[in-house]
This record gives C-alpha cells, structure tokens and sequence, in this order.
C-alpha cells in the first residue's frame, strides 16, 4: 500500500466511467484513499485528474479550472441525451444549412452564455440523478446557469450522412457501460431513412461547468435543424494537458502503479505560489492564521520541495487557512 501523496493524469479511454477509472487506481497504488477532478462521460476521452492521498483535498480546487476540449458536433439531428449515446428524436437534417451560416451561429456561443445542461447529467433534482429521472422516463427541467466559453473554434466542416433508427431494438452506441436511453418525447422514425447531416470539427475553451453537449443541442437549435455530439476528449483542465498523462489504456489495463506528479509541483501548476519562512511554517502546521499577504483564493503555501497548505486572503495584509496538508 502506498503513503504517497500526488496526482496522476489520466487519459481516460472510452467506455470507461470516471468511477471505474478511480477503481482501478485504487487496484493499482494499494490505497483507498483516492478520487477526481471531474467526471468525464463514458462516450469521452482525455484528461481525468486523479488524486491521491493527501492530493485529493485539492480536486475540488482543480475541478474549478477551466478547460479545453476537441469535440465533434453532428448537426441534422437530435438526442435523448444530446450526444451518441441517446436515441435520434428528431432528424431533420442539414441539408440547408450552410458552413457560411454555422460560422455566423457561433458568436452567440462565446463569452458569458446562460446555458441549461443536458438533461442526461448528474445534477440532482430533488434528491435524485438527472440521468437517472430520464432513464425512467420522467421529464426532467433543469435551471439555467452562467458560463464562459472563451474559445469556440471550427477547424473542420463535412457533409455526411446518418441513418436515424430509433426504438426497441437500438444498440447503445459507445463504451461498455453506455445504456440505451428514452425519453419521454422520444418518437421511434418508422422507415430508417438516411438524413444529410453537418460533422463539425471544433476546439473549446470553457469555464468549468460548461456542458458541451448542451453547446451542441443549442447550436442545432439556433440552426434550426437539431444537433448532438459525436466525440468528445478533454485536453486540458487548468495547467495539466495530455504531455503529462501517467495513465492511459494500457495502463489502466496492466498491473504497474502510475508515478505520481509530486504535491508541489501541483501546486505550481494550479495555484499562485507563495514561500513562507519556518517560523510561518510552524504556525501552517497548526492552522493559524498568518500575518501574510496572499495573492488569491486559494494560494499555495510552499516550504521549499513541501507543499504545506491552500490559503484565502482574510484582509488587513493577513490570510487564513483553506487546507492544511501536513
């Protein structure tokens, strides 16, 4: 069983649930102690930070980094779930729409948007699982909130067509652990009927919180010929990108422990940085406040190669502990 404490970044695999893969490091360092940084559908690759030990008090702090992603929006039809997973409910297609009119749509995206998120998520209502409401065939309304999309970019347009079969006998389409989902709207298209549709290859930078998915239904929306995504994979959360990943598929499926990015490099890469003396070290250990201006909610406190704490600015020149790690 290890004792250390660090972060491993993960290119999680599709198929794979941020769950899972949190099981299987688990397995594979010999400690329970151990966690993420926000949850990647099944359907999506890329970056999942996973924390270990002491490491894991700071996932909450990463989680709220922003983000990069590559994604493909299909747009011609809509989703139950509003990506490849969930049942075609509409499919009008995108035959009239052109590349000069996708384009000229994706202003209205960038910036602060109020977005509501994909009905099939993990937002509680009244105590339950979105996801879980949809799979039983409730209807689901989740509120608006406000997010920043500071880049949205396509790098790539190509017609295509799909095939909408929905009903009893489709086949969920992505991963082991993908279910068929219905909805409550869902209409089953009688006659397989193939459907012009637009793949658009795009990059995002986004606050957390951004639903992507939802990014997809709405720019079909506003095109007015529905929309859905296809692929999905983060490439980065905050200062940690693919060209650290210390786990990827063969990792996960072999028997080797992960290195581990040490606690104060963590801290570098995600935190303003302040170095205090042994004096303030002493006082970190037991929590106290400092006489000491930090820049940020939170800073990272560090000793040298020892990262001992996360404070917040608690005015008057002084700050104050948000968590003590030694």
């Amino acid at each position: 069983m290890t004792d250390a404490s660090g972060l491993v970044v993960v290119d999680k695999p599709a198929g794979w649930t941020s769950h899972q893969v949190v099981g299987r490091c688990r397995r594979l360092l010999g400690t329970k102690k151990v966690g993420h940084a926000g949850t990647l559908d099944p359907m999506a690759t890329g970056v999942l930070l996973v924390g270990v030990n002491r490491a894991t008090r700071l996932l909450g702090h990463l989680a709220g980094h922003d983000k990069t992603y590559t994604a493909t929006i299909r747009l011609g039809q809509s989703t139950v779930t509003d990506d490849a997973e969930g049942e075609v409910v509409e499919a009008p297609g995108a035959a009239g729409v052109s590349e000069a009119e996708v384009r000229a749509a994706i202003p209205a995206f960038v910036g602060r948007i109020s977005q509501v998120p994909s009905s099939v998520s993990a937002i509680k209502v009244a105590g339950k699982r979105a996801y879980a409401m949809v799979r039983a065939g409730e209807e689901v309304e989740l509120r608006p909130r406000e997010v920043t999309v500071s880049r949205f970019d396509v790098v790539n347009v190509r017609a295509a067509t799909a095939q909408p079969l929905v009903g009893p006998t489709a086949q969920p389409l992505v991963g082991p652990t993908a279910q068929p989902l219905v909805g409550p709207t869902a209409q089953p298209l009688v006659e397989p009927v193939e459907t012009p549709v637009l793949d658009l290859d795009v990059e995002i930078d986004c606050s957390s919180g951004t639903y992507i998915r939802a990014l997809a239904r709405d720019l079909g929306r506003a095109l007015g010929c529905g929309g859905h995504l296809t692929a999905l994979r983060r490439t980065r959360v905050g200062g940690f990108d693919l060209s650290l990943v210390g786990l990827d598929a063969a990792g996960l499926a072999g028997d080797a422990p992960p290195e581990l990015i040490g606690l104060a490099e963590v801290a570098r890469r995600a935190f303003p940085v302040v170095e205090v003396t042994p004096a303030q070290a002493t006082d970190v250990g037991f929590g106290r406040s400092l006489d000491l201006p930090v820049p940020a909610d939170p800073t990272a406190l560090l000793a040298g190669d020892q990262l001992l704490a996360l404070y917040r600015p608690a005015g008057d020149g002084r700050s104050a502990p948000v968590a003590v790690l030694v």
